[in-house]
């Protein structure tokens, strides 16, 4: 292994290290680690995860943290980096229990040849799931160096104190050692027992303070390798025959011409067709020279007539959260509301493509992907093809975000070029296009809620009737103080006429847009400013609290809405985490154009780890959040997708962004919750009732484009 000279283990040129090409394993790895203090710990229960259908579990540990000859920390973990920093956060909780330096900490990440198993980076579960056993084997070696350290100087362990990677005697800090010193010829393995003493809020010095990204200089300057960046000397390039639709089905093909290309290899097999050639524009030139000819069904779906097929295929129902009874909250209501809400289908839009880069030396195959599943991508490779899992190794680099959207699909296209082309290509690369990152992605799902819902003489809400289709269940349960309440998830998958998935904060940005919508609707009619309805209507004294951290730094001030001034309100649940979002936004009434001035976001995230990294996130959230409020959405017909690239699919610019002010509840002593997601579920709602507060137009579908704000406003 090369030395790695204080760096992160992303910044290390090891792709083309030929000890790291070798046939590895996790018990190789241990051997090639050499000496020093490894403890092994399990992220998360295998019983459970089995039960999710993930496969091929270690018998043992989900990750290790190391501690070397060198004084240096290795983490390693089967997590990726995709932009949400938890290389830097990861490092944080381990240099703080350790007591080393951050820089000292080496994230080792995603590579299934040298972490163990791990089942996914998704729904901002890292530091909650992953950093509580991380501090506690981090605390464990500390106490294995506590024990050398006595031993080795002749001290009681009572006396004795860590620092910055030495220990030393609290009554003599000249009297010392080294952590490199104690591990020095040592090879210690140890399992987690969960018996060393954690530091309590009082004694961080690392956690909580702001850190800037351990890999920053990487992205800024661009060293920092993706998928695409990897390269071999004579690698070829792919290309996939594409359908025009999500129905078409292939009638004719004819592959001559693109055979007869010097340099270019036609690869078949049923309707998968590819091409091999030495260039991405040669393998571009031969996609066009394959003629094929595509009949499909009149499905009749469109972008305007899905939600009421959706309604109608709706299966399920049975409530995920009631209480009292709703005929009684009826007849408590002075008034009753009634509405349904839409959102349309929306796509992940990453700036990087789905990229996967494979080489074969011998009998070991390496894939380097933008993946957020390595673990199970390798899963997938192993089945098609037909290999031995020791022979298969999946490598995720840094990862151009992902938002719930990086699949394995790329990837296993891949691994049936490889497989058709056999053994004889030792290198090529298959870059998703844009037009095909539209049109293969698992789309956001279109949904429907319908809330019933009334309010009693007194303001207060009565009954809550709640019915989500399509979008899940996160983010549905309403956290207001209502004595009769309902809500119930519908919805079948095979309903859509494409794939759908997981989109930052999945269900939750739908189910928010609604009930918050909904509870600016119940104030209005109650004749109640929408913040004193919301304090008037919650009980949950952390809602309250972070409700008030926003008003604060806004500085609200009460009125009744529709006011005129465009103020807007909206509180949420996601991951663990509270926030509330107010904003200021303008519309312009003649062209129903609407510019987002001010948002303010209050988050409660129990312990914050990186307080820079979570403001860096809360604004990414805000600033994707435009997107999805404003503009973002699939056009589509019979299955052909209409936006297959940024001309008419608009994702947020730099143009629209608004003033963004962050207030940070941090609780130290309260448990880390998740800060990926969270501050995005609320821009659709927050808009929204901005929106109607400036108007008084209550746009019910997502996104909120001038055409419908111009046609609301006329009703």
């Amino acid at each position: 292994m090369k030395e790695n000279n204080g760096k992160n283990i992303m910044e290390l040129d090891f792709y083309d290290s030929e000890e790291f090409m070798l046939k590895t394993n996790r018990r190789d790895f241990l051997k090639i680690i050499g000496g020093g203090i490894v403890v092994f710990f399990a992220v998360e229960d295998a019983a459970e995860a089995q039960q999710r259908g993930d496969r091929r579990l270690p018998e043992d540990v989900n990750a290790f943290l190391k501690i070397g000859e060198d004084g240096r920390v290795a983490c390693t973990t089967g997590k990726i980096e995709m932009g949400q920093g938890i290389i830097t956060s990861l490092a944080q909780m381990l240099a703080d229990e350790l007591d080393v330096s951050l820089d000292s900490v080496d994230m080792i990440m995603g590579d299934t040849d040298l972490c163990p198993w791990d089942s996914g980076t998704h729904g901002s579960r890292s530091i909650r799931f992953f950093g509580p056993p991380l501090r506690a084997a981090a605390a464990e070696a500390r106490s294995i160096l506590l024990e050398m350290a006595a031993e080795h100087l002749k001290i009681s362990r009572d006396r004795l104190k860590t620092q910055n990677g030495v220990v030393y005697d609290a009554a003599n800090d000249q009297t010392k050692v080294t952590y490199a010193q104690l591990t020095k010829g040592k090879k210690i393995v140890k399992r987690l027992d969960q018996t060393a003493v954690q530091k309590t809020a009082s004694q961080f010095k690392i956690i909580g303070t702001p850190q800037r990204k351990t890999n920053a200089e990487e992205l800024v300057t661009g060293k920092g390798k993706f998928a695409g960046d990897i390269q071999f000397p004579g690698m070829l390039y792919a290309r996939i025959l594409r359908p025009p639709s999500h129905l078409a089905i292939l009638k004719s093909v004819d592959v001559s011409a693109a055979e007869k290309m010097e340099g270019v290899r036609v690869l078949r097999e049923d309707d998968f067709i590819a091409v091999l050639a030495g260039s991405p524009d040669r393998a571009d030139a031969a996609l066009r020279e394959i003629k094929a000819e595509y009949g499909a069904p009149d499905a009749n779906l469109d972008d305007e007539n899905i939600f009421d097929h959706l309604l109608k295929n709706a299966s399920g129902g049975n409530p995920s959260d009631q209480g009292g009874d709703l005929a009684e909250g009826e007849k408590n209501s002075a008034e009753i509301i009634e509405k349904t809400y839409l959102n349309s289908y929306v796509a992940h839009a990453p700036l990087e493509p789905h990229v996967t880069t494979v080489c074969v030396e011998g009998d070991r195959i390496t894939f380097w992907s933008s993946t957020q599943s390595p673990f199970r991508l390798k899963d997938a490779v192993v089945d098609i093809l037909n290999a031995p899992a020791d022979q298969v190794r999946v490598i995720t680099p840094y990862v151009g975000s992902g938002f719930g959207g990086k699949r394995s699909r790329n990837a296993i296209e891949a691994a049936k070029i490889l497989k058709l082309a056999g053994k004889s290509v030792s290198s090529f690369q298959l870059a998703g296009t844009r037009e095909e990152e539209f049109f293969y992605d698992t789309f956001r799902p279109a949904a429907i809620v319908k809330i019933r819902a009334g309010i009693n003489d007194k303001g207060r809400i009565s009954f809550w009737d709640y019915g989500v289709y399509y979008a899940g269940q996160r983010g549905a349960n309403q956290f207001y103080d209502i004595p009769h309440h309902k809500t119930a998830v519908y919805g079948r998958g095979d309903a859509h006429p494409f794939d759908t998935g997981a989109w930052r904060a999945p269900a939750n940005n739908t189910n928010t847009f609604a009930r918050e919508s909904h509870i600016d609707l119940l104030a209005s009619a109650a004749g109640i400013d929408p913040l004193e309805f919301r304090f008037m209507n919650l009980k949950d004294e952390r809602m309250i609290r972070v409700l008030k951290a926003a008003a604060d730094q806004f500085n609200w001030t009460p009125a009744k809405s529709p006011s005129g001034r465009g103020y807007g309100i909206s509180l949420g649940i996601d991951s663990g985490t509270y926030v509330a979002h107010m904003a200021e936004v303008k519309v312009d009434k003649e062209s129903g154009e609407v510019q987002v001035v001010r948002v303010v976001c209050a988050q409660d995230m129990g312990l914050s780890i990186n307080p820079e990294g979570a403001r860096m996130q809360i604004e990414g959230c805000i600033t994707m959040g435009l997107g999805y409020a404003l503009t973002e959405e699939i056009h589509f017909r019979n299955g052909e997708i209409f936006d297959l690239n940024f001309n008419s699919y608009e994702i947020p610019r730099f143009s629209w962004l608004p003033k963004i002010e962050t207030v940070i509840i941090d609780d130290k002593d309260a448990p880390a919750q998740g800060g990926g997601e969270p501050a995005i579920i609320c821009m659709g709602a927050v808009i929204s009732n901005a929106i109607y507060d400036a108007t008084g137009a209550r746009v019910l579908q997502l996104p909120m484009t001038p055409e419908r704000i111009q046609k609301t406003m006329s009703l």
